[in-house]
Formats: C-alpha cells, structure tokens, sequence
C-alpha cells in the first residue's frame, strides 16, 4: 500500500531512488542538519557529500511503509535493502520541515 508522504518528503526518496547527492541536497534548506549514523552534517554542502559518500560505499533501495506524526516531527518508517552489514533492515526518518524544504533529518535504525 503507498503511503502519502508530503512532497519535500517525496522528492527526498525520489532524488534518493535515483542516486543524485545534488537533488537530495536541494530538498534541504540552507542551514539544514542531517543526523545519521552518529555524524551530523550542517548545511546543504555538507549534506551532498554526506549523501556522495554514503551512495559510494553502498548500494541500496529504500521503500517507505509508514508515515506518523511525533514530537512535530514527521517520523517515516522505511524498509531497506541493499549490500550493507545488517541487510534488510527497518529505518526510522525524522524530518522537521521548513515550507517546502526539509530543515533537518535523523536517520535511527
């Protein structure tokens, strides 16, 4: 069943589907922090590369497969899959957003 994600939220796993560092770092504002995998990553430069680095070393597809509110965060729980230690797995994606744009994301296992 697909789920209605709000659209800076869709075009966020849309870039991701289609491996561009540079699209999902447009679906952030300019002073946004990314936290994930114990790093925290200010600003869209800083979240390009966070993204350029990530997709080198793995290969992996994400599937959203719930949407809830939680603390004014909007909380997307994923299913992913790919040639990483722990493959499949279930993330839970906090974003805050600003407008249209993501002001921040933490990425929890």
């Amino acid at each position: 069943m697909a789920i209605k994600l709000p659209s800076a939220i869709a075009d966020y796993f849309a870039a991701d589907a289609g491996l561009s560092a540079e699209a999902i770092a447009e679906c952030f504002t300019q002073a946004a922090i990314v936290k994930d995998e114990g790093n925290t990553y200010t600003g869209r430069d800083a979240i390009h590369r966070w993204k350029d680095e990530s997709s080198a070393k793995h290969t992996y597809t994400v599937e959203p497969i719930s949407i809830a509110d939680e603390g004014g965060r909007t909380v997307v729980t994923s299913h992913l899959v790919g040639d990483f230690p722990g493959s499949p797995t279930v993330l839970r994606y906090f974003f805050a957003l600003d407008g249209e744009k993501i002001a921040e994301l933490e990425v929890i296992p």
